[in-house]
């Protein structure tokens, strides 16, 4: 839900202008309304503290000065280059490299080869060593040169052993160590200062955002700004104001308004917040989406997985996210919403009746009492499973359809929603009637003229009087175009729920596929069989219940935000409410 605003404009004497809005800091509860980006992000002042503030955040996030990182990342690349060093040198074994100067003093050339070791012949030179299907050998003067000069490398001559470059190595680890201390010893002695000319240079930031966008008036006597504060925190303010020298409205907010938005939700429906918030936060004037997004999101997602088991480990992932036993940086705080997606899945995969790839319907432990609350079976000759996904999708758009209706009517009247609800009649009526007929046993003569009835009226308000006081013939022709919009865009939508069915199928057959190659590898008599049987069991599923995880993510997204937002005129362009505090 949206929590209802009140509207205040501050009329302030410029000598009470700094005092006052101190007190508004102090208070925090006024969300002040900001002029036009480029009004306001093009000031000099703004952007070098918008430049200082960039500065600090960055510095917080590199956890050290360039200069000590630049230290840094220069002894591990010498480190690195050592390494490759000596790996390259270690086929020409343990050598003095002031024996190699000393051979070239007394006139002899010494040169390094590489070739494949199925053409080497002993004549090329000394062999030194093989490694991966080459060998290595060393030719002195250039003797017998033009027998293998097609088929033999010339590389570096080493300039010093593979022990030397290790050796080198360990000294560079002692200057790493160096500079690692160095770099917490900053960070001791600077982070927390940091975060606190970040905290301030936030504030500075606020603080001219709102004087920027006051208006100066009376040859700059007076300043004039407005700001929105929730009805819950209008007693405070108020109370505030009584005691200040300042004049001011207090009003309801208009609807061309610039108007932030408060949600409230309890605590379950908050846990989906900020997949509205990936969309866009609802328009004042809109409803909130998220109490309806967030129950067939969750259902959604469960379809998708469609697997008890994998519902069992997201509970367990959940919780020990959430009591931070287990700690992975991109689920850091859904703790809560992977274990309440995990019940979902429990509770829904028991139903559809798969257990880590196992069909349960079919397993010969699993009672029949428990079997007969699965859902299983075919109508009309087509999988239940997808008939139900089809169904919900059908009721999903519906619902979205009725949303769309309520809403607008509430922001616009009756009078400019007419062909909405011809639409939503026409739609929902016919449906509801196929259903009551087919439940109930309707004689087919009152079907018809239900249907007809539910057609007649419908046809008025989407042809007639879908823009009343217009010409008759502009409201036939934008009716039919709208007919050819909602026939091709109803049908595509509601076909788009048949990946609930897809996903969920594609799940379980990949956990089966699994079990199956498992069974195969330890066969009926096993032994050191069951420790390939334990990888593959473990492998596999941890690969699929990533895979399932990421679809029953993405498209359970895609269905709110494509198919249910669409059909409910969503629109998500509102802003949240930020107010003016410390």
């Amino acid at each position: 839900m949206i929590t209802q605003m009140k509207k205040y404009t501050f009329l302030v004497f410029h000598r009470d202008y700094e005092s006052f809005l101190t007190q508004l800091r102090d208070l925090g509860v006024v969300h002040i309304t900001q002029k036009a980006a480029g009004l306001i992000e093009d000031d000099e002042q703004l952007q070098a503290a918008l430049q200082h503030e960039d500065e600090l955040r960055r510095l917080l996030k590199q956890g050290a000065p360039d200069q000590l990182l630049a230290e840094r990342a220069n002894i591990e690349q010498s480190i690195a280059d050592a390494k490759q060093a000596a790996s390259q040198a270690a086929v020409w074994g343990d050598f003095d490299p002031a024996r190699i100067q000393q051979l070239k003093e007394a006139g002899y050339t010494l040169r390094f080869f590489a070739c494949s070791t199925s053409v080497f012949q002993e004549e090329w030179g000394i062999k030194v060593s093989e490694k991966e299907g080459k060998t290595y050998f060393v030719n002195v003067n250039n003797e017998n040169y033009a027998d293998y000069e097609n088929y033999a490398t010339l590389l570096p001559s080493p300039e010093k052993s593979a022990a030397q470059y290790m050796q080198e190595v360990e000294h560079l680890k002692g200057l790493l160590a160096a500079a690692n201390a160095r770099i917490e010893a900053w960070q001791l002695a600077n982070i927390e200062d940091i975060k606190a000319q970040l905290k301030e240079a936030r504030q500075n930031i606020d603080w001219q955002r709102v004087t920027l966008s006051t208006d100066k008036l009376a040859e700059g006597s007076l300043c004039l700004f407005e700001g929105f504060c929730p009805i819950d925190k209008e007693p405070e303010l108020n109370a505030m104001l009584k005691d200040a020298e300042v004049y001011y409205e207090e009003t309801d907010p208009e609807k061309e308004d610039a108007t932030p938005i408060k949600l409230r939700n309890n605590a379950f429906t908050k846990l989906f917040e900020p997949l509205t918030g990936m969309y866009g936060w609802p328009d004042y004037h809109e409803f909130d989406p998220t109490p309806i997004l967030g129950p067939f999101f969750l259902l959604f997602f469960a379809i998708c997985m469609g697997d008890c088991g994998y519902g069992l480990l997201l509970i367990l992932i959940g919780t020990l996210i959430a009591k931070g036993k287990l700690k992975i940086e991109m689920f850091d705080g859904l703790g809560p919403i992977i274990t309440v997606l995990g019940v979902g899945t429990a509770v829904v995969g028991f139903f559809l009746g798969t257990f880590f790839g196992i069909d349960l319907y079919n397993a010969s432990w699993v009672p029949d009492a428990l079997k007969s609350v699965m859902i299983k079976g075919n109508v009309m000759g087509y999988d239940i499973q997808m008939v139900m996904a089809l169904c919900i999708g059908v009721f999903h758009i519906c619902l979205a359809m009725t949303i769309k209706a309520i809403s607008y009517t509430l922001r616009d009247g009756f009078r400019a929603t007419v062909s909405t609800w011809g639409w939503l009649l026409l739609i929902v009526g016919t449906i509801a009637t196929l259903i009551v007929t087919m439940t109930f046993s309707l004689p087919a003569e009152v079907t018809k003229w239900t249907l007809i009835a539910i057609g007649s009226i419908s046809a008025l308000g989407i042809y007639i009087f879908n823009t009343p006081g217009r010409n008759p013939l502009i409201n036939i022709g934008a009716g039919l175009w709208d007919t050819y919009n909602m026939a091709t865009g109803i049908l595509g939508d509601t076909l788009s729920y048949i990946r609930l069915y897809a996903l969920g199928l594609a799940g379980g057959m990949l956990g089966g596929a699994f079990n199956n190659l498992a069974g195969m590898v330890l066969g009926d008599n096993p032994t050191w069989q069951w420790l390939p049987f334990v990888l593959i069991i473990i492998i596999g599923h941890a690969l699929n219940l990533a895979m399932s995880a990421l679809g029953a993510f993405v498209h359970p997204l895609r269905l709110s935000f494509v198919e249910y937002f669409k059909n409910s005129g969503y629109q998500g362009s509102g802003k949240l409410y930020q107010p003016f505090k410390k």
